[in-house]
Protein backbone atom coordinates (compact mmCIF):
# COMPACT_ATOMS: atom_id res chain seq x y z
CA UNK A 1 0.00 0.00 0.00
CA UNK A 2 0.97 3.62 -0.80
CA UNK A 3 2.08 5.73 2.11
CA UNK A 4 -0.63 8.81 2.45
CA UNK A 5 1.90 10.89 3.29
CA UNK A 6 5.04 10.85 0.80
CA UNK A 7 3.90 7.78 -1.51
CA UNK A 8 6.23 5.87 -0.88
CA UNK A 9 5.47 2.33 -2.10
CA UNK A 10 6.47 -0.36 0.97
CA UNK A 11 4.49 0.19 3.93
CA UNK A 12 4.83 -2.79 6.88
CA UNK A 13 1.82 -3.80 9.18
CA UNK A 14 2.25 -2.98 12.74
CA UNK A 15 -0.73 -4.58 13.95
CA UNK A 16 -3.95 -5.82 12.55
CA UNK A 17 -7.73 -6.22 14.34
CA UNK A 18 -11.16 -6.98 13.47
CA UNK A 19 -13.80 -3.92 13.59
CA UNK A 20 -16.94 -3.78 12.12
CA UNK A 21 -18.51 -6.57 13.89
CA UNK A 22 -16.03 -8.23 12.64
CA UNK A 23 -16.80 -7.11 8.45
CA UNK A 24 -13.62 -5.73 8.75
CA UNK A 25 -9.76 -6.04 9.30
CA UNK A 26 -8.20 -2.68 11.07
CA UNK A 27 -4.73 -2.51 10.35
CA UNK A 28 -1.64 -0.01 11.68
CA UNK A 29 0.73 0.48 8.87
CA UNK A 30 3.92 2.47 9.05
CA UNK A 31 5.77 3.90 6.20
CA UNK A 32 9.27 2.36 5.35
CA UNK A 33 10.83 5.33 4.11
CA UNK A 34 9.21 8.29 6.35
CA UNK A 35 8.62 6.46 9.41
CA UNK A 36 4.68 8.24 8.81
CA UNK A 37 2.19 5.95 10.82
CA UNK A 38 -1.66 5.27 9.52
CA UNK A 39 -4.40 3.10 9.72
CA UNK A 40 -6.30 1.67 6.97
CA UNK A 41 -9.37 -0.77 6.98
CA UNK A 42 -9.82 -3.90 4.52
CA UNK A 43 -13.43 -5.10 3.68
CA UNK A 44 -13.99 -8.07 1.38
CA UNK A 45 -15.79 -7.22 -1.88
CA UNK A 46 -18.55 -9.27 -3.12
CA UNK A 47 -19.90 -8.42 -6.42
CA UNK A 48 -23.23 -8.44 -7.11
CA UNK A 49 -25.41 -9.75 -9.49
CA UNK A 50 -27.04 -7.46 -11.96
CA UNK A 51 -30.43 -7.17 -12.21
CA UNK A 52 -32.36 -8.36 -15.50
CA UNK A 53 -35.46 -6.18 -15.86
CA UNK A 54 -38.77 -6.62 -17.39
CA UNK A 55 -38.73 -4.74 -19.99
CA UNK A 56 -35.21 -6.90 -21.10
CA UNK A 57 -32.30 -4.46 -20.20
CA UNK A 58 -29.54 -5.18 -17.23
CA UNK A 59 -28.35 -2.91 -14.73
CA UNK A 60 -25.99 -2.98 -11.77
CA UNK A 61 -27.65 -4.31 -8.39
CA UNK A 62 -28.06 -0.83 -6.69
CA UNK A 63 -28.52 -1.29 -2.77
CA UNK A 64 -29.38 2.22 -2.33
CA UNK A 65 -32.76 1.48 -4.72
CA UNK A 66 -33.64 -1.62 -2.90
CA UNK A 67 -33.55 -0.10 0.60
CA UNK A 68 -35.42 2.80 -0.60
CA UNK A 69 -37.92 0.30 -1.76
CA UNK A 70 -38.51 -1.15 1.38
CA UNK A 71 -38.42 2.29 3.22
CA UNK A 72 -41.07 3.55 0.86
CA UNK A 73 -43.56 0.75 1.72
CA UNK A 74 -42.70 0.73 5.24
CA UNK A 75 -43.56 4.45 5.52
CA UNK A 76 -45.28 5.35 9.00
CA UNK A 77 -45.40 1.61 9.90
CA UNK A 78 -44.34 0.57 13.60
CA UNK A 79 -41.10 -1.43 12.18
CA UNK A 80 -37.38 -0.46 13.64
CA UNK A 81 -35.25 0.80 11.88
CA UNK A 82 -33.16 -2.39 12.95
CA UNK A 83 -35.64 -4.93 11.83
CA UNK A 84 -35.63 -2.97 7.92
CA UNK A 85 -31.80 -3.17 8.09
CA UNK A 86 -31.91 -6.89 9.09
CA UNK A 87 -34.51 -7.21 5.93
CA UNK A 88 -32.12 -5.34 3.72
CA UNK A 89 -29.11 -7.94 4.91
CA UNK A 90 -31.45 -11.07 4.38
CA UNK A 91 -31.99 -9.78 0.96
CA UNK A 92 -28.22 -8.79 0.06
CA UNK A 93 -27.01 -12.35 1.65
CA UNK A 94 -30.08 -14.37 -0.21
CA UNK A 95 -28.60 -12.99 -3.85
CA UNK A 96 -25.16 -13.15 -2.85
CA UNK A 97 -25.65 -16.56 -2.16
CA UNK A 98 -27.28 -17.63 -5.53
CA UNK A 99 -23.62 -17.32 -7.17
CA UNK A 100 -25.39 -16.26 -10.12
CA UNK A 101 -24.03 -13.06 -12.31
CA UNK A 102 -27.48 -12.33 -13.27
CA UNK A 103 -31.28 -12.29 -11.26
CA UNK A 104 -34.61 -11.76 -12.69
CA UNK A 105 -36.43 -8.41 -10.88
CA UNK A 106 -38.97 -10.92 -10.57
CA UNK A 107 -36.80 -13.42 -8.06
CA UNK A 108 -35.63 -10.07 -6.04
CA UNK A 109 -39.10 -8.47 -5.89
CA UNK A 110 -40.06 -11.82 -4.43
CA UNK A 111 -37.31 -11.70 -1.99
CA UNK A 112 -38.62 -8.56 -0.85
CA UNK A 113 -42.17 -8.92 -1.02
CA UNK A 114 -41.22 -12.34 1.74
CA UNK A 115 -39.25 -9.68 3.89
CA UNK A 116 -42.04 -7.39 4.23
CA UNK A 117 -44.59 -10.14 4.86
CA UNK A 118 -42.58 -11.05 7.75
CA UNK A 119 -42.44 -7.44 8.94
CA UNK A 120 -45.75 -6.21 8.16
CA UNK A 121 -48.59 -7.11 6.41
CA UNK A 122 -49.85 -3.66 5.04
CA UNK A 123 -46.34 -3.04 4.02
CA UNK A 124 -46.33 -6.28 1.69
CA UNK A 125 -49.52 -5.66 0.25
CA UNK A 126 -48.28 -1.58 -0.68
CA UNK A 127 -44.97 -3.33 -2.08
CA UNK A 128 -47.63 -5.78 -3.52
CA UNK A 129 -49.43 -3.25 -5.35
CA UNK A 130 -47.22 -1.17 -7.25
CA UNK A 131 -44.78 -4.24 -8.43
CA UNK A 132 -47.66 -6.65 -9.58
CA UNK A 133 -49.25 -3.25 -11.00
CA UNK A 134 -52.94 -3.72 -9.58
CA UNK A 135 -55.22 -2.63 -11.65
CA UNK A 136 -58.39 -2.33 -9.62
CA UNK A 137 -59.91 -3.16 -6.42
CA UNK A 138 -60.30 -6.91 -6.84
CA UNK A 139 -56.67 -7.66 -7.26
CA UNK A 140 -56.15 -5.94 -3.91
CA UNK A 141 -58.84 -8.57 -2.74
CA UNK A 142 -57.39 -11.52 -4.13
CA UNK A 143 -54.02 -10.58 -2.87
CA UNK A 144 -55.56 -10.20 0.69
CA UNK A 145 -57.36 -13.39 0.47
CA UNK A 146 -54.06 -14.96 -0.77
CA UNK A 147 -52.02 -13.27 2.38
CA UNK A 148 -55.00 -14.52 4.57
CA UNK A 149 -54.41 -17.98 3.28
CA UNK A 150 -50.44 -18.22 4.39
CA UNK A 151 -49.58 -18.85 7.79
CA UNK A 152 -48.22 -15.88 9.72
CA UNK A 153 -44.82 -14.89 9.44
CA UNK A 154 -45.46 -11.66 11.33
CA UNK A 155 -41.51 -10.99 13.73
CA UNK A 156 -44.18 -8.46 16.00
CA UNK A 157 -47.05 -10.06 16.67
CA UNK A 158 -48.23 -7.11 18.71
CA UNK A 159 -48.42 -4.70 15.27
CA UNK A 160 -52.07 -3.87 13.96
CA UNK A 161 -53.21 -6.86 11.63
CA UNK A 162 -54.30 -6.11 7.97
CA UNK A 163 -56.56 -8.97 8.10
CA UNK A 164 -58.99 -9.56 10.96
CA UNK A 165 -58.33 -12.44 13.61
CA UNK A 166 -60.36 -15.28 12.50
CA UNK A 167 -61.73 -15.78 16.23
CA UNK A 168 -63.92 -12.15 14.80
CA UNK A 169 -65.39 -13.99 12.05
Amino acid sequence: MHCPFCSHEETKVIDSRLSGEGRQVRRRRECLSCGERFTSFETAELVMPRVNKRDGRREPFDEHKLRSGVLRALEKRPVTSEQIEESVSRILHRLRTLGEREVDSGVLGEHVMEELRRLDEVAYVRFASVYRSFQDVTEFQEEIRRLQSLPSLLVDKEQMSLLPDEEES
